[in-house]
């Protein structure tokens, strides 16, 4: 099995490297070069115990590859908690999927999970640490530090726009210490992604340091997430005989080109419809044709603040043109007072409290047409525990949520962080 670099089909490595690269040398983000039968009514759709689903989604993917025979202890590692489906409303047409059952409790933990069981194992006997670079909106960079942190061999540098993620989020981004380095950049999560892109192409770097990367752009971050795609829409259609249908929040496009994935391989997936604060690119693109990248936009669905979506271009390799990606997803985009009146509305609705981000989605599917709810079966694709962004939704709820304990825990460890200009000669100065 072979990944292309989405900017060259002829630059093409085995799983294993793909992994370890993170960019293609081109600058380049890894896709598939043939997507790997895959019969459903042979895969198991235990969202309880997802392992078993991980084994048979990725199977096809390290077929050959040096890390084929560990595949399955990785995803008896990487798999070990819940993705729920639980019903919404009187219907019984509305799910949400929750995510956030995982050590940081939100929806990276898993692909942060099967990426630090498999670089363990391929670091194994190297003579130098492998440097792992990863710009953070806000979840991405406290999974990786969680899923990595005393993981041999291997070191992690989070780099995070300095005040704008929750305070829950920045505790899980700088409370890690021994192989974790935390740098508040002063600059937009776009200014940190340019910078972990731009180490990756700089010669000098490069010549020092193994780097990898653990953003989205790693297929190995990617990939696993469309495992709970493919059991939640095979739990669906075993249980009604239909598609199931996604509302999912976007930002740098990840989770939702893993969606995507997944339908490729043979999940029985309907609509895709993404969810985006006020950033607007993707909307917009589809909307005019247009792509129109911009400086991120500060919201309070703070790890979606994306001006320039990287996995926009995995999309594109998929989808040349707007067109055509218009035929595959649609997009919307939700400004703030419409997540504050969301969360407030659904806790009378449901029962249910969201995080912003879950809020988002949640806004999305209200603003379907009736018609359009009544059909097929949609699930709300929830990627945080709301208590990691207290402050903005306790006041709204008018109590205090309670607080998972992996959370809790954070809170007892000692703050480790460094801030810096949003820079590449900053960065390579604390590297």
């Amino acid at each position: 099995m072979q990944f292309a670099s989405t900017r060259n089909p002829e630059a093409r490595v085995g799983f294993n490297a793909a992994l370890s690269q993170g960019l293609a040398p081109d600058g380049g983000l890894y896709v598939p070069t043939e997507w790997p039968p895959l019969d459903p009514a042979t895969v198991p759709a235990d969202l309880g115990a997802l392992s078993g689903t991980a084994l048979a989604l990725l199977a096809g993917f390290a077929r050959g590859d040096v890390l084929e025979p560990a595949l399955p202890a990785i995803a008896a590692e990487a798999f070990d908690f819940p993705a729920p489906l639980v019903p919404l409303g009187a219907s019984g047409r509305l799910s949400v999927l929750e995510l956030f059952h995982g050590p940081t409790a939100a929806f990276k933990d898993f692909g942060a999970r099967f990426l630090a069981a498999t670089l363990t194992r391929l670091r194994a006997g190297a003579t130098r640490p492998l440097k792992i670079l990863v710009a953070t909106s806000g979840d991405t960079g406290g999974a990786v530090a969680a899923a990595f942190h005393r993981k041999p061999g291997i070191e992690v540098t989070v780099l995070f726009p300095k005040g704008q993620v929750s305070p829950t989020q920045e505790r899980q981004l700088t409370c890690w210490g021994d192989n974790v380095q935390s740098l508040a950049v002063r600059g937009s999560f776009d200014d940190c992604q340019r910078m972990v892109k731009q180490a990756f192409l700089d010669p000098a770097l490069k010549q020092r340091f193994e780097l990898s990367s653990a953003n989205s752009i790693n297929l190995g971050r990617l990939l696993p997430q469309a495992v709970y795609y493919l059991a939640s829409s095979l739990t669906v259609w075993r249980q009604h005989g239909e598609r199931a249908s996604y509302v999912i929040p976007s930002g740098n496009l990840g989770n939702a080109t893993a969606c995507i994935w997944a339908r490729a391989l043979g999940a029985p997936i309907e609509r895709v419809l993404l969810a985006h604060n006020a950033n607007r690119t993707v909307p917009d693109y589809l909307d005019t044709g247009t792509l129109r990248t911009r400086a991120s936009v500060p919201t309070l669905a703070s790890a979606m603040d994306v001006g320039n979506p990287s996995n926009l271009e995995r999309l594109t390799a998929l989808f040349p043109d707007a067109g055509s990606l218009r035929g595959a997803v649609s997009a919307t985009s939700i400004d703030d007072a419409a997540i504050r009146a969301r969360i407030t509305a659904d806790l009378a609705s449901y029962g249910q409290v969201w995080c912003p981000h879950t809020a988002t989605a949640a806004e999305a599917y209200a603003r379907l047409p009736a018609d359009e709810r009544g059909r097929g079966r949609w699930l709300l694709v929830a990627t945080a525990h709301p208590a990691k962004f207290r402050e903005i939704v306790e006041p709204l709820i008018g109590r205090e949520l309670a607080v998972p304990v992996n959370l809790a825990r954070l809170f007892e460890r000692p703050v480790q962080c460094t801030e810096i200009d949003a820079s590449l000669g900053a960065l390579q100065a604390v590297l």
